[in-house]
């Protein structure tokens, strides 16, 4: 990779061309606090509808969502949603736990914002039954730099920001053994964990992050190098041209999957938006707006 300056953070432009943003009609859109503030008890929990399949009305569909671009998919779904009567209810959320607190609570239909191994991490931790449904896109990750533009000069014992979350450590790590940077007990995989690094030439240092706080450790001193989605490191300005290790072979398991509960995935209104978000809408609008980030997964 030829050197670049590595840009700052600025400020993101709308996503998608023109013909995209024509397309794109508002939704209704709800803002998670709202949502919760609805559901609250005396004592400050969240409830669901204790119908659990019934979030929203017998021809609304309310999905919880994160951000650009899985916020654009949803929207684009919701438009062939709407030609066979139905409404996509977006229900924008502003971290990574929330989505998935929701669906299980019964509070939406389905959400669109993770891959599975992560959803299966909070099913294990909460004890739901959530399920992925469809896998729609495969986002290329990798590490990325604002200091050194190739990989051969990060120094020994350099800081490495990788996520706190297992799987996504897992994903991290695994693209690090596969370009040789470490090496990882055999056969662990995606699975792997820091203290399954049997070998660390570099001697690197490990900085476990949120995954949404892991564009700005890019700006920070003393970091050499960040793993990160194309989704946030978009927001200080860079694309996966701009990475310094890329992963190399897309596992399908890390794709960014529609969930829905486990009890309601055979129902009208799922099936009606699983059909809608693997459309030839979606795949044209992956394609044509994404291309440069994003791999259609179905």
């Amino acid at each position: 990779m030829s050197p670049s300056p590595r840009p700052r953070p600025t400020s993101l432009s709308a996503h998608g061309s023109a013909r995209f943003r024509a397309l794109l009609r508002p939704l209704a859109v709800v803002t998670v606090g709202a949502l919760l503030l609805a559901g609250c008890t005396e004592g400050g929990d969240t409830t669901g509808d204790e119908s659990g399949g019934d979030a929203g009305s017998d021809t609304t569909i309310r999905v919880a969502s994160h951000m650009p671009p899985m916020t654009d998919v949803v929207e684009v779904a919701g438009e062939v949603a709407e030609e066979e009567g139905w409404t996509v209810e977006l229900v924008q959320v502003s971290d990574n736990v929330q989505y998935n607190r929701l669906l299980a609570d019964g509070e939406v239909d389905a959400n669109f914002a993770q891959h599975e191994p992560y959803m299966q991490a909070f099913n294990a931790e909460h004890d739901a039954e959530l399920t992925a449904l469809a896998p729609i896109y495969d986002a290329k990750v990798g590490f990325y730099s604002a200091e050194f533009d190739d990989v051969a000069d990060i120094p020994e014992g350099a800081q490495v920001a990788i996520p706190n979350d297992a799987s996504n450590e897992g994903r991290a790590l695994a693209i690090l053994d596969e370009h040789g940077l470490i090496s990882l007990a055999e056969g662990v995989g995606f699975e792997g964990r820091i203290s399954d690094i049997e070998e660390n030439p570099k001697d690197l240092e490990w900085v476990q992050v949120d995954l949404l706080n892991l564009s700005s450790a890019y700006e920070e001193d003393g970091i050499a190098m960040v793993y990160n989605y194309p989704t946030y490191i978009a927001r200080v300005g860079l694309t996966p041209q701009d990475a310094i290790l890329l992963e190399e072979t897309v596992d399908q398991r890390f794709a960014i999957q529609l969930v829905a509960r486990a009890e309601d995935a055979d129902t009208e209104k799922i099936e009606v938006l699983e059909q809608a978000m693997t459309s030839d809408e979606v795949r044209d609008f992956l394609e044509e707006e994404h291309s440069e980030t994003l791999l259609p997964a179905f």
